[in-house]
């Protein structure tokens, strides 16, 4: 894991880099003693984690987050405690570390940091190409628990920002993926993607009236330049 490190005092900054290297997974690319020097690197630059002080003069770290668009997972590290609710605000924000910061403790914040970067939607064995499964059954991580779906079960999936919702016949789920994604993942013969945000389940489809589709209670909006291909899966009379 690619990781900055951004605190204004040289002294924090030394220990935790030395704490990174009892890590072999981790490799500190840039340290940086102030939030805005560290803005200009990651509006250009790419990282999977941030070691990230709250209390810097003019630009604090919370400023920090709210300013990226994407940002990274993000461990604060800050002498003040008080702040912990605040933080468990942020989605990015994955642990609180106290100064000083014991060699235990910072273990088990970048096992959580591996854990939550390294996973993501996945089933169980990787699949070969687009539509070959490798089973009747997709896995997804979900508050780092591997849940279980049967395809078959599937009838919409839904793009909602850095998310998709699975939609199934018993219960719905909210994943961190992309519709493109998933769409590798789900065999071809039985799902089409319909829309730019909706995937469907044609064995699911109930009525389709000029743009749209209807499945279960949910009416799909069907684009233009995929109408032609839902046309040619369906067994039209």
């Amino acid at each position: 894991m690619n990781c900055i490190i951004i605190d204004d005092e040289i002294t924090a900054r030394v220990v935790i880099a030395q704490l990174c290297r009892t890590h072999d997974n981790l490799h500190v690319v840039e340290e940086f003693p102030n939030a805005i020097q560290a803005l200009k690197y990651l509006n250009q630059n790419e990282v999977d984690l941030i070691f990230l002080d709250i209390h810097m003069p003019d630009f604090t770290g919370f400023d920090l987050i709210e300013t990226l668009k994407n940002p990274p997972k993000v461990i604060l590290t800050t002498s003040d405690a008080n702040f912990a609710i605040q933080a468990f605000e942020y989605k990015c924000i994955i642990d609180y570390l106290v100064k000083p910061i014991t060699a235990e403790r910072f273990d088990k914040a970048v096992q959580k940091a591996e854990s939550l970067i390294v996973q993501d939607i996945e089933p169980v064995a990787p699949l070969r190409k687009r539509g070959e499964t490798s089973g009747k059954d997709l896995y997804v991580n979900i508050d780092r628990r591997l849940i279980k779906i049967d395809m078959s079960s599937v009838y919409l999936v839904e793009a909602k920002g850095d998310y998709i919702q699975i939609k199934t016949d018993n219960k719905n789920y909210t994943v961190h993926s992309t519709l493109k994604k998933i769409e590798e993942k789900l065999p071809d013969h039985t799902f089409l993607k319909v829309h730019r945000s909706y995937i469907i389940n044609i064995k699911k489809i109930i009525d389709i009236e000029d743009n749209s589709v209807l499945i279960k209670k949910d009416v799909i909006p069907v684009s233009r330049s995929n109408r032609s291909e839902l046309m040619k899966r369906l067994n039209l009379l």
